[in-house]
């Protein structure tokens, strides 16, 4: 039975990447949280062609009592829900055990982002003559000043980047593509990058990739975490920084800046503006406190 029970997670997974279109990265996540989910279930003897709400019910409290987060456990019940929805058009099962189950409310938290006086310390600290230096901060520039992912900066091609008109095409979540600009200070790193830096890491290998690495192929996203760590500690930043870190601090300074929220939704990529919203709670505060401090009845 467990030969059959995995050939349905399977069938869901190729479901999701065929049917639906998702990215590799949600394909994984749905992966995840449904393995764990399963491995629950053998260790309680139950058939995921079985499974009742109540089943699901004690599992989210066994989730619950291990203090995982409102959000982690809202995308538990969405991808258990999207697999049984599957199942009971597949006619594998007769109900969706889920019906009857609401999304936990997922608290929305603030991300970090770094000031812009940050940003520019950050910068500095990274060398423009080492041909891997200078690498690492096309990259991160990239991520601030066009706001991109991790894995759509990762996942750039030569193709991709246009220095005529100054835009980048990017592949984002489920596949849908976007064109992003990028400024002059950009177009200055990119070049020296593609002159100089790119050439010597490479040493006439091939590659289609934009960022490539000391194999040969492209960076990949856990190098450039560990890469922007080890540069921030070259900094006096002390707070905890991570490539999205870069990307939030993108739309912040745009906020703050008085750009308006479409325009940044546009390019972010986001699909729902209100995932967009939750940086103007950031450009809000930052305005209340320059009025308190320069406002004469602030």
């Amino acid at each position: 039975m467990a030969t059959s029970q995995g050939k349905l997670l399977q069938n869901f997974q190729e479901y999701l990447s065929v049917e639906k279109g998702l990215s590799d990265n949600s394909i994984y996540s749905y992966g995840y949280d449904l393995n764990k989910f399963k491995t629950y279930l053998d260790k309680q003897h139950i058939d995921l062609l079985e499974v009742q709400s109540n089943d699901i019910m004690k599992f989210l409290t066994e989730e619950k009592n291990r203090k995982i987060s409102s959000k982690t456990l809202a995308r538990e019940v969405v991808a258990i829900r999207q697999f049984y929805k599957f199942l009971r058009d597949e006619k594998q099962v007769d109900i969706n055990p889920t019906d009857k189950i609401e999304t936990p409310e997922v608290s929305r938290q603030i991300p970090d982002h770094l000031t812009q006086d940050e940003i520019d310390e950050l910068f500095i600290k990274i060398s423009e003559d080492n041909i891997h230096e200078l690498r690492d901060k096309c990259i991160f520039e990239l991520l601030y000043s066009s706001g991109l992912r991790i894995s759509e900066a990762c996942s750039l091609k030569l193709s991709d980047v246009d220095l005529n008109t100054m835009t980048l095409t990017v592949e984002g979540k489920g596949g849908r593509e976007r064109l992003v600009p990028f400024g002059e200070k950009s177009l200055s790193i990119l070049n020296k990058y593609l002159a100089k830096s790119r050439p010597e890491i490479l040493k006439g290998r091939p590659c289609e990739y934009l960022f490539v690495s000391k194999k040969g192929s492209y960076i990949n996203r856990k190098s450039v975490w560990r890469l922007l760590n080890h540069y921030i500690k070259r900094t006096g930043i002390k707070k905890k920084v991570t490539p999205h870190t870069l990307r939030h601090s993108f739309a912040t300074h745009l906020l703050e800046n008085h750009a308006d929220l479409r325009s940044v939704q546009e390019l972010l990529g986001h699909i729902d503006i209100s995932t967009t919203q939750i940086y103007t709670h950031m450009a809000n505060k930052t305005l209340k406190e320059v009025h308190k401090k320069f406002h004469p009845r602030g």
